[in-house]
């Protein structure tokens, strides 16, 4: 009777232990599934952009269409009506229409602001998953505005072309999508903080359709970014993403 009693409780922790390993889900898995949600190849999007900076607030509107690698973005607002960006690749043009010239966008100037804004223009050239930039790991369990996350690290990966050396992610333990990010400089420096205000589910997958982006070396600053609607895999016309559509 006396080894009963020992023998129970242990077979009690055994399978208690084998649960929780049968339950466990790695980094790769947690990414690969908030890919799943967030990573989108083909698509047409209406969107609104509000960069907030001091007392000044300007509000632009847009209109993007991307199909893998390649985008072409258009603003609709009065202030910007006309201006484009194509993205090939990894190259990148910006068409100004009141002085229809083109201009490559390259070296110094990928890390500034976007058209003012807290994204820089490599922030919207980072096109791959994250699992292709980055090798993350599980560092904890956080709540995040009321929900439960998986708090995850990524470092880049060796040669990978990566605008932050180091992110952070509270990814949603039930939705799989990011909530919050932490993007910092090999040094260690916290660069920026982005945050997911509002997510919905459109056609069977979960997308933050309005979020807010901070720049942490400026002052009193903050882009707030807007989905208006989102069409995924729309039929794009050919010649769409080339220079000579881009005039």
């Amino acid at each position: 009777m006396k080894n009963y009693k020992v023998i129970l409780p242990v077979l009690g922790l055994l399978i208690i232990l084998l649960s929780n390993l049968a339950l466990a889900i790695t980094a790769e898995e947690i990414i690969n599934r908030r890919d799943d949600n967030e990573y989108i190849v083909s698509a047409r999007v209406e969107s609104e952009m509000v960069i907030i900076n001091g007392g000044r607030k300007m509000v632009k509107t847009m209109i993007s269409l991307t199909d893998g690698r390649d985008g072409l973005t258009e603003f609709t607002n009065p202030r910007d009506r006309g201006t484009k960006f194509l993205k090939r690749g990894d190259d990148l043009w910006m068409f100004f229409p009141d002085a229809e010239d083109v201009v490559k966008i390259s070296g110094h100037m990928l890390n500034q602001g976007m058209m003012g804004s807290d994204f820089s223009y490599q922030d919207i050239m980072e096109s791959d998953k994250l699992t292709d930039l980055y090798n993350f790991e599980v560092i904890g369990e956080e709540e995040f505005a009321g929900r439960p996350c998986y708090l995850l690290e990524g470092i880049a990966k060796e040669g990978a072309e990566v605008s932050y050396y180091r992110r952070k992610i509270w990814i949603d333990k039930e939705r799989f999508i990011g909530l919050k990010m932490e993007l910092y400089a090999q040094s260690g420096r916290l660069l920026k903080v982005s945050r997911a205000e509002k997510v919905e589910k459109i056609e069977g997958r979960w997308l933050p359709t309005e979020s807010v982006m901070e720049n942490k070396l400026r002052r009193n600053t903050r882009t707030e970014f807007k989905i208006i609607s989102i069409e995924f895999n729309p039929e794009i016309p050919g010649g769409t993403f080339t220079l000579q559509n881009l005039q």
